[in-house]
Formats: structure tokens, sequence, C-alpha cells
């Protein structure tokens, strides 16, 4: 019982290699025919700048903010940080 035993569990992890094999042959494949993995990015409104301006100087609360944008609020505060670095802002 114990060889037989053996036997399965190399013929497991040799069609576990096999399949990990061609998992990587795939999205090798759908990388090269320009497939994109993951969320979709979420980008900011056109007039994001002029927003972030209104809620610095106080005019809007985040929860406006963040309700006029469509983001959520860490998607918020990264795309500021993206834009004040683009800006050269810290």
């Amino acid at each position: 019982m114990c060889i037989s035993f053996q036997m399965l569990i190399c013929t497991f992890e040799s069609e576990r290699e096999t399949i990990r094999k061609r998992q990587k042959e795939g999205v090798a494949a759908a990388k090269a025919q320009g497939v994109r993995f993951g969320r979709p990015v979420k980008k900011p409104p056109d007039n994001f700048n002029s927003l972030v301006k209104q809620w610095e100087c106080g005019k809007l609360s985040i929860a406006e903010l963040l309700k006029l944008t469509e983001l959520k609020e860490a998607t918020f505060y990264r795309r500021l940080r993206e834009l004040r670095s683009a800006e050269g802002i810290e």
C-alpha cells in the first residue's frame, strides 16, 4: 500500500507541474495579445485639479469630493499623491 501511495503522489506532482507550465504559457500568450490582468484603473475626472483645490480651501468636504469624483477614499488619496508628485509638490 505504501508503494502505491508514493506512486500516486508522484503522479499528482507531475500533473501539477504540467498544469503550472500550461498556465504560465497561457498567461504569456494572453499578455502577448495585449490582455491586461487585474482590476481596471479608475481614473479621476477631468476637473480633478479644481475639485482638489476646492477641497483644500475647505469649500468641499471629503464626502462631497468623493461623491463628485466617484472615487473611493484610498483611490482618491493615491491619485492626489500622483498629482502632487507630477507637479513636484510633496
